[in-house]
């Protein structure tokens, strides 16, 4: 009997090692353990965090209801939401692929919120007896500090780094400490003055100023913490965060977009402080007891929004106009 050829069993167990690569080849696309993991780790992230909610039920209920009943911090209803649209209009550009606990990061953010609650009750065991407002930024932060922890036990450090300015943009539902508050109204209030004071005297307007009281010829007036304009710079505040992330690209364009806002306030509530001193003293002398003094913030916060909105588009044409200059190619 004559034995076969060797070539036709190469070519033959050539052929099946083909077919072996390509089989596993598509393993991996046929089971999806990326895909499976992503949504079985989101769903342990939501039952997790309900835990979590319930652990702080009683502080965030109270959150809800200071934020319902006060004109300032109003806004704090509103954060979640927005983070939540945040990561859903980005949802389909995520990296899915690598989803590891990052067990470090996660008992940070645990720590941090531990140590916010034992020094709180350590402060009430020595007589401290907070007000309502900062007991709730104490509780909120503790909350959003253990809220990220179990996002980087979840979802690891990369997913995070993804989704991070939505989720550092929960911070704008911590309300300000009462004593920063009293600082920072302090602060407008004395800017203000002097911004009025700089705006009447290149009017050509007499004007003498004493601290956070402006003398006009016949017309007194007192820059008082309601005319700080605080409000209104926190709205403008949060929308420089989101508008940055928006429509720049660049860290440093979106910090000038944020820095800008101050000064920008200070402009506002020296303005509008300057508007009632020259009407009342030329025009409307009874105008500190109208509604136009009392209920007129709206319209020089929408003012304020013109240089602010040029600004944006301004820093966005620079963005572009970078993107387009052709960069020099490294010589071989």
């Amino acid at each position: 009997m004559r034995r076969p050829d060797r070539p036709p069993l190469r070519m033959e167990h050539a052929h099946n090692e083909h077919l072996k690569t390509n089989m596993n080849a598509e393993i991996p696309y046929a089971a999806d353990p990326e895909g499976a993991t992503v949504r079985r780790q989101l769903r342990r992230l939501a039952v997790v965090a309900a835990l979590l909610a319930v652990c702080f039920g009683w502080p965030l209920l109270q959150l809800i209801t200071f934020a319902a009943h006060s004109d300032l911090f109003s806004c704090i209803l509103l954060v979640p939401f927005i983070s939540g649209y945040l990561i859903w209009t980005i949802r389909k550009t995520l990296n899915l692929q690598d989803v590891r606990p990052c067990w470090p990061g996660a008992m940070l953010g645990w720590m941090a919120g531990g140590a916010i609650i034992a020094a709180y009750w350590m402060g009430r065991r020595d007589g401290w007896a907070p007000q309502t407002q900062d007991y709730l930024t104490l509780m909120t932060l503790a909350f959003l500090c253990c809220f990220w922890g179990v996002c980087l036990a979840m979802l690891g450090s990369k997913l995070v780094g993804q989704i991070l300015f939505p989720l550092a943009f929960l911070v704008f539902a911590v309300p300000m400490p009462a004593s920063w508050l009293l600082h920072i109204d302090t602060f407008f209030q004395y800017t203000s003055a002097a911004m009025a004071e700089a705006f009447l005297k290149v009017t050509g307007e007499p004007v003498w100023r004493n601290g956070l009281d402006l003398q006009l010829t016949t017309l007194r007036m007192r820059v008082a913490p309601e005319c700080s304009g605080i409000h209104s710079t926190l709205v403008l505040l949060i929308t420089s965060f989101l508008a940055g992330y928006l429509f720049l690209r660049q860290y440093w364009t979106r910090a000038v977009l944020v820095l800008i806002v101050v000064p920008l306030a200070i402009l506002r509530n020296g303005f509008r402080v300057f508007t009632l001193g020259w009407l009342g003293e030329h025009l409307f002398p009874t105008i500190l007891d109208s509604p136009f003094h009392h209920h007129g913030g709206p319209i020089f916060f929408a003012l304020s929004l013109i240089p602010f909105f040029l600004l944006l588009v301004f820093l966005r044409k620079r963005e572009v106009q970078a993107s387009k200059v052709p960069h020099p190619q490294p010589e071989n």
